[in-house]
């Protein structure tokens, strides 16, 4: 492989104007198709075959649901008064014509309408339920706003709005996404020395997170993606767009510093860090692809997407990079060593001394200690997920119309009210069957009201509303799903469904819960080989996978101490706690876990060079260090601002899974990876490089460019 990406990136240094344009022409019609082809995305999670989506689909079959998007919109009485009063009665009448017309709307319901009231048993809380004619995801930013100025021209009333109708699509580019990519580059000029430089790499990157982006952006308009997707891929797109760059180009500095001319300094840093990139990316792509055996559509699609985003970054890393370095030449290196004699300049070889060198001799001669350390810090910072609670049920933002519009449906018609189930009867005579279960459906307990059942036309369906006492989120209406469907397991003469939001929450958890076990199985045992072809090793492998399992602790660990218990809630900018999203946990191990071998490989492969070429293992961990702990610390630095830059503004679940993400970079790179890694390799020896006979025949992957060595000369010849 080292041999193939010495060739790629020479060839692209010599064809540096062509690679440039084909990137260029790439990212234009990446963009066009953005434009021209893009369609909604979905905020909605559910999994085909479960029985809360075939519940959903029969609804709308049998019952005509669905259609068009709705809205909420809430009145509430002043203090001692009723929204039946002549007076209010006539506001609340002006207000339901003006909702009705709004742009886009096709239905404004009248909470006073004698035949279907939405009033509740004080008269003071009633709603009008608004209908677009766009679907859910379709409803514009334009109408929206139209809707909430409508909630605010009604006097001596207090209005508010909620529903799917309301909610905004997230989006990325906000101001704290920007200082996330400032403090990026700033990290880049420390790095480098070079402002210049430091702005080529994170151009690089956003030429392949734009393409990967607006790839993904156009898939919506030809299949129902999840509004975090293109997020998910822009975020972890650009991060190690980044990194990638940086890993080429420093070693392309040190190349030239070793006294290479341009274009076999270029094809050497491909040849060789570009081989890490490579298998790096690849395990992160083998992580995310990964998602798809749980069979679970929509994780199936956030994965494929990001993954795609990645190879975008590889192929940028190891093409669009060594091209742009072509350009530049010997300008990346500080101005003093442009002119120096060639293998002259200071800096070709790590110093003994330093940050570094003394970091890992403290890690070494400490190693005992060390280890342990790490391991109980990560430990206990772990312990907060023994309590950890997920939903897919997500609160709106707490200052927000949404929030007060829910507030003032669960005081006014009880907590349950925002997240009702529904219970579906199939028969020849659904509705008596129905009507005649509404006692066993009673008493399971924690239930408000249930409604009289609903028939279809033709009889053969009934469907009745089941209100909870306890709010949708909660533990409590969980259980009540589970409890409804064991009274219902047996009714006679119908085929029965429970459904509704927080059924499809349980239908998802139970999926993911069930499908962890053989995804972490999969990528796991995958990303292992992948190492073992790597490092010629079988404990190196183990000592960075158990090392991850710390990382993922902690990092949920720390979420879960954030968001659910609401520690450190306002350096977050944290709205208001409650559970997880359900599907954080596997997100967080197939992302971070590509992402922990990253640094793994980067860190311990440059260790296993300086063992190759003859040092001793103890001085093979301290040269190694000293070469790619920089490096890879910068690319944490970067990552990490990268992801936090999603904290404070995100919104919905992608705040949670950025601060997830941000803080596991953090404890993998200078825990796990800069502490217990060399500690545990300090405490192995000799044994950490050891690999069974049986073993030595698998291939070898060449990440460190050996082979370049013995074939300089022909490579150079060829290349030219």
């Amino acid at each position: 492989m080292a041999r193939l990406l010495y060739r790629l990136g020479f060839g692209a240094h010599r064809r540096r104007l062509v690679v440039v344009l084909l990137w260029l022409l790439v990212l234009g019609g990446t963009a066009f198709g953005a434009v021209t082809l893009s369609g909604p995305t979905s905020g909605s999670f559910s999994i085909p075959g479960q029985e809360s989506t075939t519940a959903l689909d029969k609804i709308s079959d049998e019952f005509g649901a669905g259609g068009g998007a709705t809205a909420r919109v809430v009145v509430q009485a002043p203090d001692g008064q009723q929204v039946t009063s002549p007076e209010n009665a006539a506001k609340l009448a002006g207000l339901v014509q003006e909702l009705s017309t709004l742009p886009g709307v096709t239905s404004a319901t009248n909470p006073l309408d004698p035949r279907a009231p939405t009033v509740n048993a004080d008269q003071d809380v009633a709603y009008s339920t608004v209908t677009y004619e766009a679907a859910v995801g379709e409803v514009t930013e334009a109408q929206r706003t139209a809707l909430f100025d409508a909630t605010r021209h009604v006097s001596g009333l207090t209005v508010e709005a909620t529903g799917e109708a309301t909610q905004a699509p997230p989006h990325v580019g906000g101001p704290a996404e920007v200082i996330g990519v400032v403090i990026a580059l700033l990290v880049l000029a420390v790095t480098y020395g070079s402002l210049v430089l430091a702005g080529m790499n994170l151009l690089t990157a956003s030429v392949g997170v734009g393409i990967g982006a607006l790839g993904v952006t156009i898939a919506t308009g030809f299949m129902d993606l999840q509004s975090t997707t293109p997020i998910l891929a822009a975020m972890l797109g650009l991060a190690v767009g980044i990194d990638y760059a940086l890993f080429i180009i420093n070693r392309y500095r040190q190349e030239l510093r070793r006294g290479r001319d341009v274009g076999d300094a270029i094809g050497t840093a491909v040849g060789t860090a570009g081989s890490a990139v490579v298998t790096a990316g690849l395990t992160v792509v083998i992580a995310l692809a990964g998602l798809a055996v749980v069979g679970i559509p929509f994780l199936t699609q956030m994965g494929v997407a990001a993954a795609l985003t990645i190879v975008v970054a590889v192929l940028v890393a190891v093409t669009l990079v060594p091209a742009v370095l072509g350009y530049l030449g010997r300008r990346v290196l500080p101005r003093k060593e442009r002119d120096a004699p060639a293998g002259d300049v200071v800096g070709a070889e790590p110093r003994e001394g330093g940050f570094f060198g003394g970091w890992i001799g403290a890690v070494t001669r400490n190693r005992v200690v060390a280890l342990l350390l790490a391991v109980l810090g990560l430990g206990a910072i772990a312990v907060p997920v023994l309590s950890m609670e997920t939903t897919l049920v997500a609160a709106p933002p707490a200052d927000s119309s949404q929030a007060r519009a829910e507030r003032l449906l669960a005081d006014g018609f009880g907590e349950g009210f925002n997240g009702p189930l529904v219970v579906l009867f199939e028969g020849d005579d659904a509705a008596a069957t129905a009507a005649s279960t509404v006692g066993t459906i009673q008493g399971a307990g924690d239930i408000a009201l249930v409604t009289p059942p609903v028939p279809n036309a033709d009889g053969t369906a009934a469907m009745l509303t089941v209100i909870p006492r306890s709010g949708p989120a909660t533990q409590a209406t969980e259980q009540l799903v589970t409890d409804l469907r064991e009274r219902l397991a047996d009714v006679d003469g119908a085929t029965t469904y429970v459904t509704g939001a927080t059924a499809v929450s349980v239908d998802v958890a139970v999926a993911l819960d069930e499908a962890m076990p053989i995804y972490l199985a999969l990528v796991v045992g995958l990303a292992l080989v992948l190492l073992v072809l790597v490092f010629r090793s079988i404990l190196v492998p183990l000592v960075g996978v158990l090392g991850f399992l710390l990382t993922i602790g902690a990092s949920l660990g720390a979420t879960v101490a954030v968001f659910q218990w609401g520690w450190l809630a306002d350096a977050v900018n944290l709205d208001g706690t409650g559970p997880l999203l359900s599907l954080t946990p596997i997100l967080m191990v197939g992302i971070l876990f590509g992402l922990a071998m990253d640094y793994q490989i980067f860190l311990v492969s440059r260790m296993h060079e300086a063992h190759h070429h003859g040092k001793p293992p103890l001085a093979a961990i301290h040269t190694g260090f000293r070469q790619a702990a920089p490096v890879v610390v910068a690319a944490a630095l970067i990552m990490f601002s990268v992801f936090a830059g999603f904290v404070p503004a995100g919104e919905g679940p992608m705040k949670s899974i950025a601060f997830a993400l941000a803080i596991g970079i953090l404890f993998d790179a200078f825990v796990v990876r800069m502490v217990l890694v060399p500690a545990a390799l300090a405490l192995l020896g000799e044994k950490a490089w050891w690999l069974p006979k049986w073993l030595r025949r698998l291939p070898t992957l060449d990440v460190e460019g050996a082979a370049l060595e013995e074939d300089r000369g022909e490579l150079v010849d060829a290349g030219r």
